[in-house]
Parts: C-alpha cells; structure tokens; sequence
C-alpha cells in the first residue's frame, strides 16, 4: 500500500498543493487551486478530492497561519474552518502545521533563485505548501 501525504497552503484565493513521494521524504508543488472570491470552496475541495484519488493520498498537512506572537487571528480562523471541511469531504485525518515562517522561507528560496518579483507570486504559494509538508516529513523523521 503506497502512502502519499498531501500538503495544503490555504490562502485567501488560492490553495498551493503539495504531494509527498511514496517514501515520505520529499515534497513537491503540483498545482495552484484559484477561486473567484474566498467564500466559494466548493470547486476548490472537488479539485482537492480529485488530486487525493489521483495521487491516493492518506493524510494531509495544512498549513495553520498563526499570529508571531502564537495567536490565531481571523486567517487561521478560516483556516481551521478549512479543515473542518476537508475532513468532512475526504474522511482523511487532516493535521495542523505551524507555517508562520514557510512562506518568509519561500519567499526567500525564490529570491535566491533569481526568480523576478512579479513572476513569484506565481510559485509563492505552491513552494509554502512544499515547506510546509517538508517540515512535517522531516519532523517524522525526528520521532
């Protein structure tokens, strides 16, 4: 039985998805779920529930956007509504990831990638669910 695990950056319009290889190691970016207005997640979970069949995810990683100062503020709220949501969709466990510093880190690695400002945001998101998976696997390994 293969297990993948899936890594979600839950934006305000956007999802960044990530997917473990077979092994739990590695993380890579697959796609970039848009939607018109935050509110509207019925195609965003379609589109996820499709990629879980697709890739035959077991569990997912969502990254938890949590305050400096360690509080959830209203993104996290909506974050935890989130996954709510995805648990009642896929029957899948859906663990919580602090990532207040993955998408600093993200932003980071495309910089030094040479990557131009205004093509980033394009690969920001996907890259923050990549080190938010990636910090889970590794944290895996550490147990």
């Amino acid at each position: 039985m293969m297990m993948r695990i899936m890594g979600l950056d839950f934006g305000s319009k956007t999802v960044g998805v990530a997917i473990s290889d077979a092994l739990l190691v590695t993380a890579q970016g697959i796609e970039i779920i848009r939607r018109e207005s935050e509110n509207k997640l019925r195609k965003t979970l379609a589109r996820i529930e499709e990629l879980i069949e697709e890739y035959e995810v077991t569990s997912i990683v969502l990254g938890l956007p949590k305050n400096m100062n360690n509080s959830i503020g209203e993104r996290a709220e909506k974050t935890l509504e989130f996954q709510e949501m995805l648990m009642r969709r896929t029957g899948l466990s859906v663990v919580m990831w602090d990532e207040r510093l993955t998408t600093v880190e993200a932003n980071r690695t495309l910089i030094e990638g040479n990557v131009r400002r205004e093509d980033r945001s394009k690969y920001v998101d996907k890259l923050a669910a990549v080190f938010i998976l990636q910090g889970y696997l590794d944290s895996l390994k550490k147990e």
